[in-house]
């Protein structure tokens, strides 16, 4: 019932590679694996605890190159023919990421796909030397800060917390970034604590506090029913700390007893 292949959720590259082809790719990425791995252990030995002081930001993307938005991925419903919504993140004239696009709400007659119009760019997984899978260690810190300039329109910000087992691949922690729209920047810090589980764009049931020590990736999505154009710049995003603030989980959750009838 929960099994899945891989994390793509049965989204498989269409594209295929001779032996010989990735044999020659893989020698050549071996070189750049060897110099991480020595980077790693110089890091192991030469680095300093790090140390949060209260009100300390870090930021963790700067989108002000094209060097930057190499670490993002851009999709959209009209990648796996489930739609005609289109998106891309490129440098503004301001030099800026700008993650822009258009959202459709037209459905393909297939007879299949009951609803589409979502655009997401979602940031490439942190991996140590020879892909081994690591993770963003935010446990230190109680918000998320963005300096972002948008259109007006409401976007989905979404925390990956993807575990080992693959019914956990899909678990994300999302909250709604509101944007004013108009000429000027907003500075926005949203609280860890607000960040509801939610599984393949479903709310979950039962609700958990986001793993800040596992960390996977972060997502924006723009998906809110409106046929027009989007426009988000962003400046950067990072990380916030505040000592005054407590709250561990915004959320009441209640337990309906075993066998209680309608």
């Amino acid at each position: 019932m929960f099994w899945e292949r891989d994390p793509k959720g049965g989204y498989e590259s269409k594209t295929k590679q001779s032996r010989t082809k990735l044999v020659r790719e893989g020698l050549k990425e071996l070189r750049t694996e060897i110099f991480k791995w020595q980077q790693e252990v110089k890091e192991k030995f030469e680095d300093d605890p790090i140390w949060v002081m209260p009100g300390d930001m870090n930021k963790v993307w700067e989108l002000d190159n094209e060097a930057a938005l190499e670490n993002w991925n851009v999709t959209s419903d009209s990648d796996h023919g489930e739609g005609f919504s289109s998106g891309s993140l490129t440098i503004s004239p301001t030099g800026h990421g700008l993650f822009s696009g258009h959202i459709s709400t037209q459905v393909p007659k297939d007879g299949r796909v009951k609803t589409a119009g979502y655009c997401n760019m979602k940031s490439l997984r942190p991996r140590k030397s020879f892909k081994r899978d690591a993770y963003l260690d935010w446990s230190q810190y109680t918000h998320l800060e963005m300096r972002v300039r948008g259109d007006g329109r409401n976007y989905l910000l979404n925390i990956g917390n993807a575990g080992y087992f693959d019914i956990t691949w899909n678990d994300v922690y999302s909250y709604i970034l509101f944007t004013r729209g108009g000429p000027h920047w907003q500075l926005t810090r949203i609280p860890f604590s607000k960040f509801f589980l939610a599984s393949k764009g479903r709310v979950q049931d039962k609700q958990i506090q986001v793993q800040l020590d596992q960390v996977t990736s972060l997502g924006i999505s723009a998906g809110d029913r409106i046929n027009a154009p989007f426009r988000l710049e962003i400046d950067y995003i990072g990380v916030y700390h505040d000592p005054n603030h407590t709250e561990t989980f915004a959320y009441e959750m209640y337990r309906v007893p075993k066998f209680m009838g309608s």
